[in-house]
């Protein structure tokens, strides 16, 4: 006599938690790592946040005292974030001197934008073949973001938000690792345009944005191809390729409540 199944239905399964989208935590860095607590993970985005936005200049000296200050955190905390800082290239620890704001040399300029061409090259055919009418959607708020930031002259919110463009279409062709990739390659080139850009010079033309996203709806990948590459040579084009450096107050530009 075979048993009977207890008249009870089976328990449901746990639905995986479903990511949020990448585009804020891009901008961020690289989702947070196993051990990372709230406030090493704050300063690593505040330090991340004021490099993208060029008001953290390379060369910038970094104390574990300050942070410990304006944090109220012990230094332990203060070298979990700084050592991420450092694994993501944003930072270098340097013996007898400590953390500072990473300085590429016009050689590692030149290494760096060469490998992000390569690399834009790969994300652009893709984000092509796997758009949607959802992802073209973000693709134009993300455009529309970038420009209002432009309309309103908030700069540094203008430059951000052109690396999130870019970051977005990383996400968007769908290959974690070229993501990945994408994640440090844009933080170095923005640390590379605050130290060679010339005055005045833009990180992102938005017509050149608006005519790639233009041909990314219509599926032209030679022509998007092209544009990405000739868009990336145009920036380093008007790059100084001479070293420049700048003050600043490590309090001013964390934005610490």
């Amino acid at each position: 006599m075979s048993k009977q199944r207890p008249d009870h239905p089976a328990p449901a399964r746990r639905k995986p938690a479903v990511r949020p989208s990448s585009a804020p935590a891009a901008v961020a860095g690289a989702p947070a790592k196993r051990g990372t607590t709230a406030v090493d993970l704050r300063i690593y985005r505040a330090v991340f946040n004021a490099v993208m936005s060029h008001r953290l200049p390379p060369g910038t000296h970094l104390g574990e005292a300050d942070f410990c200050e304006l944090y109220q955190v012990s230094r332990t905390t203060v070298r979990k974030a700084l050592q991420r800082l450092a694994h993501d290239h944003i930072i270098e620890l340097r013996p007898n001197r400590g953390a500072v704001i990473a300085s590429p040399t016009p050689d590692e300029a030149r290494e760096i934008f060469a490998a992000r061409r390569a690399i834009e090259r790969e994300i652009v055919p893709l984000a092509i073949a796997n758009a949607t009418p959802a992802s073209l959607q973000r693709i134009h708020a993300a455009m529309a973001e970038e420009n209002a930031a432009r309309q309103s002259g908030d700069r540094a919110n203008w430059i951000r938000l052109g690396g999130e463009f870019h970051l977005l279409l990383a996400e968007l062709a769908g290959n974690r690792v070229l993501q990945r990739f994408m994640a440090e390659l844009v933080s170095r080139c923005s640390l590379i345009i605050a130290l060679y850009e010339s005055p005045g010079a833009h990180m992102c033309g938005n017509d050149e944005h608006a005519r790639l996203v233009t041909l990314i709806e219509e599926g032209e990948t030679v022509e998007a191809v092209a544009l990405i590459e000739h868009h990336l040579l145009e920036i380093e084009s008007r790059l100084r390729l001479r070293e420049t450096r700048r003050k600043v107050k490590l309090a001013e530009v964390l934005d610490v409540a």
